[in-house]
């Protein structure tokens, strides 16, 4: 089976493996630390703090900014469901925002500006498929209602522009992005207090962690704020260190691809279009399509399996998931749910070679010349 994506581990992975094991320390020591400091040092920043995951990362980003119950925080509904969860966490209301067009699926600045109350008091863009919003629109928009711009940049690791339009970012490097530890995310922020606020939350809001009660010599220490367990192993470390050292080069592996892919689909499918077509800084994640509207994408996607061929989608809508639906009835997103119901994610990865793509898109041919004959017969 051809999946969407595939992480890329060998030797070198399993080797910094070994050697962690070896040293006996497995978490929060100085692999965590080197990481921390040369994915940092990718991104232009001064440090980041190395957490378990992206959710917690939006979490800790939220909770160190002070936003609680009575807040509201625009999201997009369409995104992995953690962007809306991490507002829950704190006690805030997510207030989903539609997408501005089927071709630049971002969250929408004049859709933002309509749901904007007095009790907004954030915005979080997500970098959909790994493409930028637009950062100085957005700036000026939060700076004159007064509001904290977090990225939700899960899908666009290695960009220097990420990071740079509000407070903070958190990433992911769960096993299908564009580098993995496994499980595991980051939070970059320019404002040292911040970070310091996030760094000490991850670990139960405790003033030291071991290792550097260890090297201090002292058992002490206390606890100063509420804080969660929210660290990064040494173990997820070490693989990241190996991974960051290859990142700009997959990630040039996928433009390329998405170049090529955006050929082919013009070519042979020309009914599919194919999101973000004026260019855009982007990490390249994930390779959406909409399908034309006389297609039924579960036979789109039967078919396509039966050549071995995986796809998925990006994203059911989060407004319409059974527990947000229950929380805030009546939600309605008219341009995400036309996107969300046509949307098709085929696979990209840097394993993925030119034959390969085009097999993909033909099989995509296929499945869409059914459609189209099968629709002309009912």
């Amino acid at each position: 089976m051809l999946l969407v994506s595939a992480p890329i581990l060998g030797v070198p992975e399993k080797a910094a493996l070994s050697k962690v094991i070896d040293s006996g320390w497995l978490t929060m020591g100085e692999r965590v630390r080197a990481f921390e400091q040369a994915f940092a040092d990718m991104h232009g920043a001064q440090d980041c703090v190395a957490v378990g995951s992206c959710t917690a990362a939006l979490h800790l980003i939220l909770h160190a900014l002070g936003i609680g119950p009575g807040d509201e925080v625009l999201v997009p509904s369409l995104t992995f469901v953690a962007t809306a969860n991490a507002v829950l966490y704190v006690g805030a209301t997510p207030v989903f925002v539609d997408i501005e067009s089927a071709d630049v699926p971002l969250m929408s600045l004049a859709e933002a500006e309509a749901r904007c109350t007095p009790r907004t008091k954030a915005v979080i863009l997500v970098h959909f498929a790994g493409y930028l919003a637009n950062r100085e629109q957005w700036q000026r928009f939060a700076r004159a209602r007064g509001l904290h711009i977090v990225e939700d940049a899960a899908h666009a690791p290695g960009l220097r522009e990420v990071g740079t339009f509000g407070v903070a970012a958190a990433f992911s490097f769960y096993g299908n992005k564009n580098m993995t530890t496994a499980e595991g995310g980051a939070v970059i922020a320019r404002d040292p207090d911040l970070l310091d606020r996030i760094r000490q939350a991850r670990g139960h809001g405790m003033t030291t962690g071991t290792h550097q009660r260890l090297n201090s010599r002292t058992p002490q220490y206390d606890v100063t704020m509420l804080g969660f367990n929210y660290r990064m192993d040494e173990m997820r470390a070490a693989i990241g260190l190996v991974q960051l050292q290859n990142l700009q080069e997959w990630n040039e592996i996928r433009r390329i691809l998405v170049v090529l892919y955006r050929r082919l689909i013009a070519d042979h499918c020309p009914a599919v279009t194919v999101p973000f077509s004026e260019p855009r800084t982007s990490a390249y994640h994930i390779m959406p399509v909409l399908l034309p509207r006389y297609a039924k994408r579960q036979d789109v996607i039967d078919e396509l399996r039966t050549q071995g061929i995986q796809t998925t989608i990006h994203y059911p809508p989060v407004h319409q998931m059974t527990l947000y639906r229950e929380l805030y009835p009546g939600t309605n997103l008219p341009r995400t749910q036309d996107f969300a119901q046509r949307e098709l994610t085929i696979p990209l990865h840097p394993q993925i070679t030119s034959p390969v793509a085009e097999a993909v898109v033909s099989a995509l041919a296929t499945a869409l010349k059914s459609c189209a004959q099968t629709g002309t017969a009912a």
